[in-house]
């Protein structure tokens, strides 16, 4: 299998430190909000508006780049925007790199969004559970793992995720970052239902903070599109 472009995205999940023993040669390496800690040859660092600046990393080399709101916002606009695409840092960071970078296979690590009660809920200990908060657009996680894995292959881009545990994201699981598995099988006809509905409804809010105007949507019409994107495979 040719890889072109592959690019791995760590988030910060119990089983991002397993990335740091990958010896795969990625041409990028992405990293999400803390996961900078987790190795040191990271190309890009993505985070949002309020990610704390004393967790910044302090030392940044000519080789590595930072990637904030200014960079993603109108990249995930490209793809939808937020409230069809997911506001959570996992699927934004898959989105920039799907529209920045133009890879051929991205390889997902740390980013299974499963908070255990007992143990760790994040490498580095006890984190929030962003993408479990109560939010119109992450109101079905599946809907929108399926929706990125259909946009990506639409690109000819291949996804897949490293993790070994229990994970939100539909994925195909790879065991290494050069084993693939074949292509999931795709429901075309509900992928172009789903993004007529979405471009129909037109919910888009050109800056990405569509909590600022809750009172535009119905989150009844976006669970209709969301029913529709957990069926797409």
């Amino acid at each position: 299998m040719e890889f072109e472009k592959h690019v791995l995205i760590i988030g910060s999940g119990p089983n991002a430190v397993k990335a740091a023993e990958l010896k795969t040669a990625f041409d990028a390496i992405v990293v999400i909000n803390n996961a900078w800690r987790v190795r040191p040859d990271w190309s890009h660092l993505i985070y949002p508006y309020d990610f704390p600046k004393e967790r910044w990393p302090q030392e940044i080399n000519y080789l590595q780049t930072v990637i904030t709101e200014k960079e993603f916002v109108p990249i995930q606009n490209q793809y939808g925007g937020f409230i069809y695409a997911g506001a959570t840092m996992a699927f934004t960071a898959g989105y920039w790199v799907l529209g920045a970078l133009r890879p051929s296979h991205i390889s997902f690590i740390g980013c299974d969004m499963h908070y255990p009660k007992i143990g760790k809920t994040h490498f580095y200990g006890k984190g929030t559970a962003d993408p479990l908060r109560e939010d119109i657009s992450l109101m079905s996680l599946k809907a929108k793992s399926n929706r990125f894995l259909s946009l990506a292959h639409e690109q000819d881009c291949l996804v897949g995720n490293l993790s070994d545990g229990p994970s939100k994201l539909t994925f195909p699981r790879i065991s290494s970052a050069t084993s693939w598995p074949e292509i999931p099988s795709l429901r075309a006809d509900l992928i172009s239902q789903a993004l007529k509905q979405e471009k129909d409804l037109g919910y888009f809010d050109r800056s990405g903070r569509y909590w600022e105007n809750l009172d535009k949507y119905d989150c009844k019409e976006i669970k209709k599109i969301d029913n529709i994107w957990e069926q797409a495979f």
